[in-house]
């Protein structure tokens, strides 16, 4: 049987290409002469049509799925976030009935707001932590982590491949790992300065959650 499948397979193939062959120059074969009946091909769209984008444009994250997502990546809730559910985009079924998923300037400064509460907690407690598997954002750090500014480039890629695949789904990698590993080695450098080491792990979080790739899909 499959040596019928294959044979049937090449005849077709060669079918095909003898038919693209017998075109003239000035007029080159297409999809629907290579293979007759093939449904109609849609175009694509202008991506100047779709701020430079094919296909469907990137959706915001509700406020009830952003509220997992915090909490997911970070460990701990957004406890202001439902003061500010409304204002964020979601409806009360009194004066509206459907959220609003714009990317607005309102939404990244409340956002903003909830990644401190919630990145400068969580950074502290990481600090306290001596084992690296109970931490969530130096998780690929070194046991007993007394000074940011040892920590080797090697090091400090992994805990940022692993924050990344954490709080996007995709890591961090090339000329952009190397950019953020070159801004964490200044934060803690900084941190170290100040007796504050929390403060490097708390400054990455928020800019991982404010980053476009945390807030939308």
């Amino acid at each position: 049987m499959r040596a019928l499948v294959w044979r049937a397979g090449t005849v077709l193939a060669l079918a095909v290409l003898a038919a693209s062959c017998s075109k003239t120059q000035d007029q080159p074969a297409t999809l629907e002469q290579l293979a007759p009946g093939h449904p109609p091909l849609t175009p694509l769209v202008d991506p100047d049509l779709q701020g430079g984008h094919v296909g469907r444009a990137p959706r915001r994250l509700t406020v009830d799925q952003l509220d997992r997502s915090i909490t997911t990546a970070v460990g701990r809730r957004w406890t202001g976030i439902d003061s500010v559910a409304a204002t964020l985009g979601k409806p009360d079924y009194a004066m509206s009935v459907t959220e609003s998923i714009d990317p607005t300037l309102v939404f990244a400064k409340f956002l903003e707001d909830g990644a401190r509460e919630v990145c400068v907690a969580q950074a502290q407690a990481d600090i306290a932590q001596t084992t690296a598997a109970n931490r969530i954002l130096a998780n690929a750090l070194p046991d007993n982590i007394n000074n940011l500014t040892t920590l080797t480039p090697a090091q400090i890629k992994a805990n940022l491949t692993y924050l990344s695949l954490r709080f996007w789904g995709e890591p961090l990698q090339g000329a952009e790992l190397d950019s953020w590993a070159t801004l964490f080695t200044q934060l803690a450098a900084r941190a170290q300065a100040i007796s504050k080491r929390d403060q490097a792990l708390s400054a990455t979080c928020i800019a991982l959650i404010t980053d476009p790739r945390f807030m939308s899909y």
